[in-house]
């Protein structure tokens, strides 16, 4: 089991349950779904479909002007009003977005979990490190890496706030072709390991593939397996 791997709470499915989300009275996005621990749920449709107004409302920051039926549950956990912060769900976004006043282990240490003291966290996060081939780089400043090496820490700070669940809004879609292909399988692979359902949305049928599973297409009506 690697350091990055979860102790407490056991993994549970995420329920999307007859979810409706409105747009000035107008149905935006309708889904009903639960995905499994481990699994990874795609969810594609061209742009204004909702993709990213579904991410916000499982998050817990969809603007007021929408409005939302049907429930959002993490286990036995009814996510629906909670902040946040609370709710124990990852987000990864398509920018990496860190710190710029902040070094590589300052981004990290940054969603950490309080607890465990200063040392323990240091090794934690140079163990995450060289878990993605970024060994002695908690220093460096995030400017000086490359935009692979960005996504890696972006995922790090992602995981060592130690989710429940996972969102990925696009998170390959401004790499070169070689960088996607390699941080799709470190994505994959971590969010399978720690066993966190997962839902992507993208445009790009490759990452769709690359993940397996189910296929949801917003506003199309139809579901793949």
């Amino acid at each position: 089991m690697n350091d990055l791997s979860r102790t407490d709470p056991a993994p549970a499915p995420l329920h999307l349950e007859r979810l409706t989300i409105r747009l000035a009275g107008e149905p935006l996005v309708t889904l009903d779904a639960t995905i499994a621990p481990g699994e990874i749920l795609t969810v594609m449709g061209p742009s204004g479909s909702g993709k990213s107004t579904l991410l916000a409302t499982i998050a817990g920051f969809l603007a007021p002007a929408f409005t939302v039926s049907g429930r959002v549950r993490l286990g036995e956990t009814v996510l629906d009003g909670l902040a946040p912060e609370t709710r124990h769900v990852g987000l990864l976004f398509q920018d990496p977005l860190l710190f710029p006043h902040l070094s590589v282990g300052g981004n990290l240490a940054f969603g950490m979990v309080p607890g465990g003291g200063r040392r323990e966290r240091r090794r934690r996060i140079a163990a995450a490190l060289d878990e993605v081939g970024l060994a002695g780089y908690a220093e460096r400043d995030p400017a000086t890496l490359s935009g692979g090496q960005k996504a890696r820490v972006a995922l790090l700070r992602v995981l060592l706030a130690e989710p429940r669940a996972m969102l990925l809004d696009e998170p390959f879609s401004k790499l070169d072709a070689a960088l996607r292909d390699d941080l799709r399988r470190l994505v994959f692979a971590r969010v399978r390991e720690r066993r966190l359902p997962t839902l992507m949305v993208t445009h790009d049928i490759a990452d769709a593939e690359a993940a397996g599973g189910r296929v949801i297409e917003l506003g199309a009506g139809r579901q793949s397996d």
